[in-house]
C-alpha cells in the first residue's frame, strides 16, 4: 500500500531582487534545510537566519514544520528575503487564517526593487562620464 507523500507537503515560491526560492513545508520538528545544507551552515550571519524564521515566529509555527528550500540567484541577503517570502506563501496554503498576521508584517508583499539597468552613454545606471570644461 503506497502512501501519498505530497498530501501534507505545502509549497511556496519566494522572490527578491534576482533570487528565487522554492520552499516546501513538511510536518516535522523545525529543521530548515537550504540547498541540502542546514540553515546554520548556509547563512553565517545571525540576522539572515532571523529573517528566514520571521514568518514562523509571527504565526507561532517554529516547531511544527520542517522546511526544505532550493534557492538560487542573488546574494545572501536577497536569498534570505526570498526564502522568507516563500515560507509566508507556503504558510497560507497550510492555513488561510495566517493571512492577516503575515500581511500586517509585510511578509506577503513581493519587494519590487531591482537593480537598475545601465544606459548607453553612461558608465553605469546613472553615473555619467567625468565632465571637464577644457
Amino acid at each position: 500500500m503506497a502512501t501519498n507523500k505530497a498530501a501534507n507537503r505545502y509549497y511556496g515560491t519566494g522572490r527578491r531582487k534576482s533570487s528565487v526560492a522554492r520552499v516546501y513545508l513538511l510536518p516535522g520538528k523545525g529543521d530548515i534545510i537550504i540547498n541540502k545544507r542546514s540553515i546554520d551552515d548556509y547563512f553565517g550571519l545571525e540576522t539572515l537566519k532571523m529573517i528566514v524564521r520571521q514568518p514562523l515566529v509571527a504565526t507561532q509555527t517554529e516547531d511544527k514544520f520542517d522546511i526544505k528550500v532550493n534557492v538560487h540567484g542573488g546574494g545572501f541577503t536577497g536569498q534570505a528575503s526570498a526564502i522568507r517570502h516563500g515560507i509566508s506563501r507556503a504558510l497560507l496554503e497550510v492555513d488561510a487564517e495566517y493571512r492577516p498576521i503575515l500581511k500586517k508584517e509585510g511578509y506577503l508583499t513581493r519587494d519590487p526593487r531591482m537593480k537598475e539597468r545601465k544606459k548607453y552613454g553612461l558608465k553605469a545606471a546613472r553615473r555619467a562620464p567625468q565632465f571637464s570644461k577644457r
